[in-house]
């Protein structure tokens, strides 16, 4: 089992830049694919960003291509989305989560652990 906190959410100006971080506990955190997901008030969980267990291969929603970069850290047990050019439609809160295949899904009922949460707000 792993535990994930997010953290690095806050309110930005349109074109700015934020980075978010979500630390997991455990010893078999590079046995995990990691995802970035985001939800508006009043809107289904949406796929971001994937990354495989060696962070070799990486995926993205064609909303944020070419602006946000998935990595991760797997001495630091650490995965991070960097999320540049925002824009007031990026506003939500940001969800990380693990799932212990070699797939790189983007539907989240195939990740089996989550974290609470970081709120991300763009103002215009």
């Amino acid at each position: 089992q792993v535990q994930l906190v997010e953290s690095g959410g806050g309110l930005v100006q349109a074109g700015g830049s934020l980075r978010l971080s979500c630390a997991a506990s455990g010893r078999t955190f590079s046995s995990y694919a990691m995802g970035w997901f985001r939800q508006a008030p009043g809107k289904e969980r949406l796929f971001v960003a994937a990354i495989n267990r060696s962070g070799g291969s990486t995926s993205y929603a064609d909303s944020v291509k070419g602006r946000f970069t998935i990595s991760r850290d797997n001495a630091k047990n650490t995965v991070y989305l960097q999320m540049n050019s925002l824009t007031p439609e990026d506003t939500a809160v940001y969800f990380c989560a693990a799932q212990n295949t070699i797939v790189l899904f983007i539907t989240p009922s195939r990740y089996d652990y989550w974290g609470q949460g970081t709120q991300v707000t763009v103002s215009s």
